[in-house]
C-alpha cells in the first residue's frame, strides 16, 4: 500500500457487529421492582453508574449494588447478571458486516473500538464469535476511557502505529464519529450495510467480493 492510503479499518461493536435492545433487560427487571421498563431504562441504562461501569471505574458487584439501590431491586446478583446480559442478538445486517470484515482483513489491518462493560464483553465472547477476526481490540472498560473522549482515540492511534489519516472508522453514533474525525481519522456513521460499502468505496478501500 502506498503512503497516505487507509491502512487500518476500525469498527464499533454495538449495532454494527452485534445488535442490542436494553428494553429486553428492562422488561425483565421490572418484575423485581416498582418501576416500568421505560422508567428503568431512563433511570439506569443512561446513568452515571452505567458510564462508570463501561469505563472500568467500578466492579460488576458495585455496579449491581448501585442498580439495586436506585431501583429498590428485589433481585440477587447471581440472578441479575444473566438478565443484564440478555440484550444481544444478531441481525442480517450484523452478519453482512462480519462477512465483509473477513474479506477486508486480507488487505487491511482490522481493529475494534467499543464502549462496553466487562459483563457484556465476557457474555459476548462466549456467545457471539465476533472478536476473533480482529487484529487489535480496544475496549473502554480495559482502557479506563470512554468514547467520545478524544484521549481514547489518541490512544488507539498510538497503539495502531499509524497516522490518524490512515485509519477509517465506522460507528452508529454520529457524535462518536465526529470526535474521531476531529483528530484526523477518516470516518462514517454506520446506518446500513449498503451505505457502509459506499463509504468504503469513497475512501478508496477495496474488498473481495463473495
Amino acid at each position: 500500500m502506498m503512503s497516505g492510503e487507509i491502512k487500518v479499518l476500525l469498527f464499533d461493536l454495538g449495532r454494527v457487529l452485534v445488535d442490542f435492545d436494553h428494553l429486553r433487560s428492562a422488561e425483565r427487571i421490572a418484575a423485581f421492582c416498582n418501576k416500568t421498563p421505560r422508567q428503568i431504562y431512563d433511570l439506569f441504562f443512561e446513568s452515571g453508574s452505567t458510564v462508570a461501569f463501561e469505563a472500568g471505574k467500578i466492579s460488576p458487584e458495585d455496579f449491581y449494588l448501585q442498580v439495586k439501590q436506585a431501583l429498590d431491586l428485589k433481585l440477587s446478583y447471581s440472578s441479575f447478571e444473566p438478565i443484564w446480559n440478555d440484550i444481544f442478538f444478531l441481525s442480517a445486517k450484523n452478519r453482512s458486516v462480519f462477512a465483509l470484515i473477513n474479506a477486508l482483513r486480507v488487505n487491511y489491518k482490522i481493529a475494534m473500538l467499543s464502549n462496553i462493560n466487562i459483563l457484556h464483553y465476557e457474555y459476548l465472547k462466549k456467545n457471539f464469535p465476533v472478536f476473533g477476526v480482529f487484529d487489535k481490540i480496544f475496549l473502554s472498560f480495559q482502557l479506563g476511557l470512554i468514547k467520545p473522549d478524544k484521549e481514547i482515540y489518541n490512544l488507539v492511534i498510538r497503539e495502531l502505529g499509524v497516522s490518524a489519516e490512515e485509519i477509517f472508522y465506522t460507528d452508529d453514533r454520529p457524535e462518536l464519529v465526529q470526535s474521531a474525525k476531529s483528530l484526523g481519522i477518516k470516518g462514517c456513521v454506520f446506518t446500513k450495510f449498503d451505505q457502509l460499502i459506499c463509504d468504503l468505496n469513497d475512501h478508496g478501500i477495496t474488498f473481495l467480493k463473495a
